[in-house]
């Protein structure tokens, strides 16, 4: 009887590489920059696109000594995934798990007094005291709570909490709304304003074991914004925060995620041939043209249309006409690729091919966007899962 040798796995319609080396490296290098602060690796939002579970822990293995997320249900499921530590999430609704974040051992950021008022009733039930974040708002004008009153009357409210045993205030933080600018104004103006009320909560009686306002940038920019504890965002996955501040390579960092696809269809075409909806991309002669199977439903920037950059065969592409959905096209100007060749849309670019970067410049928008929003139809394969020396 004779056996059938098993056949090779197709390669993936595309995938999107997830270096996890470059990400431990990247925690290093940043806790370099704030050598007397402690560093948090925020994985908010699948951690930028890159996978939460796996990028939380390669920063762990690194160093970091919290994890942050927006959602508590983004920290309740690292905490499922078996992740411990110091889990801190900040963005919250009325009604929101407040209990189950309390018995899952997170802290949790309060800006205002219902959130307040709403964390104390979980504690009460759960008979655990909660570790509690308040939040300021020293300019950013988006979520945190307002200097003045409004602060004397949360930081008095928690207090009380505490002395009841309900509450822990554990932290005390805020928000840069301009740190990727570098010389802007309202980052010496949150700064002092920062500091203003961080004193006033200590003088209160607040004792926070961590003050924190610094982002990506700061932590990269602002070392007087350092305190007691950094949040390293997009920085963490090898991503300026802004071409302003500078590139990944000035700071020592490398991007984390390479995009690829597999050219699905090779065909030649004569001049005069229209491309995608709309026909926005006329073949200016004869030619061949390159299909490469995503679109905007696996997060390629439909904004990106006749500007976004592929690398095939060693040579820079350029999307010809619409992205659609599920696929675009290159113009590959009469050269002929194999199908299955590989397009490759960004990855850390010292291979020749675009970077995250060079879509966002595409798009009109930033590399944040271009990696937080690949889709899940697009694979994390995961390299380096293994920490060596």
């Amino acid at each position: 009887m004779s056996e059938t040798a098993a056949q090779p796995s197709a390669p993936p319609r595309a995938r999107a590489e997830i270096d996890l080396a470059a990400l431990r490296a990247n925690v290093r290098t940043l806790r370099a920059h704030a050598p007397g602060a402690a560093l948090m690796a925020v994985v908010k939002s699948d951690a930028y696109g890159h996978g939460a579970v796996p990028c939380a822990r390669a920063a762990v293995e690194a160093g970091a000594r919290w994890l942050g997320t927006a959602t508590p249900e983004e920290a309740l499921a690292l905490r499922a995934a078996g992740l411990t530590g110091r889990i801190m999430c900040w963005l919250w609704t009325p009604g929101g798990p407040w209990r189950e974040a309390i018995e899952a051992d997170l802290d949790v950021s309060v800006s205002a007094l219902w959130a307040l008022a709403e964390v104390t009733e979980a504690a009460r039930a759960a008979r655990v005291s909660a570790r509690v974040q308040l939040k300021a708002d020293t300019g950013l004008g988006r979520n945190g709570c307002q200097p003045g009153e409004d602060w004397a009357e949360l930081v008095g409210a928690a207090l009380r909490a505490e002395a009841e045993g309900l509450v822990r205030v554990t932290g005390l933080w805020s928000h840069f709304a301009c740190a990727d600018e570098p010389g802007h104004p309202s980052i010496a103006a949150q700064l002092t304003r920062f500091r203003e009320m961080v004193a006033y909560a200590e003088g209160q009686g607040v004792r926070p074991e961590v003050r924190h306002i610094a982002n990506s940038p700061a932590t990269l920019t602002l070392p007087e914004s350092h305190f007691d504890l950094v949040r390293a965002g997009i920085a963490l996955y090898g991503i300026s925060p802004s071409p302003e501040v500078g590139h990944p390579a000035d700071f020592g960092l490398r991007p984390v995620m390479t995009l690829c696809a597999s050219i699905a269809l090779v065909k030649r075409v004569p001049g005069g041939h229209g491309v995608s909806y709309g026909h926005h991309y006329v073949t200016p002669g004869e030619t061949t043209l390159g299909l490469v199977p995503v679109g905007y439903a696996d997060g390629i920037p439909r904004h990106a249309s006749g500007t976004g950059p592929v690398l095939v065969d060693g040579k820079w592409r350029t999307v010809a006409g619409r992205i659609a959905m599920d696929q675009f096209v290159v113009d590959l100007g009469g050269d002929t690729p194999e199908t299955g060749t590989q397009a490759v849309l960004f990855g850390p670019g010292d291979r020749g091919e675009p970077t995250a970067e060079d879509w966002a410049q595409a798009a009109g928008t930033i590399a944040y966007e271009i990696v937080t929003r690949i889709g899940t139809r697009v694979p994390r394969v995961y390299v380096n899962e293994e920490q060596t020396g």
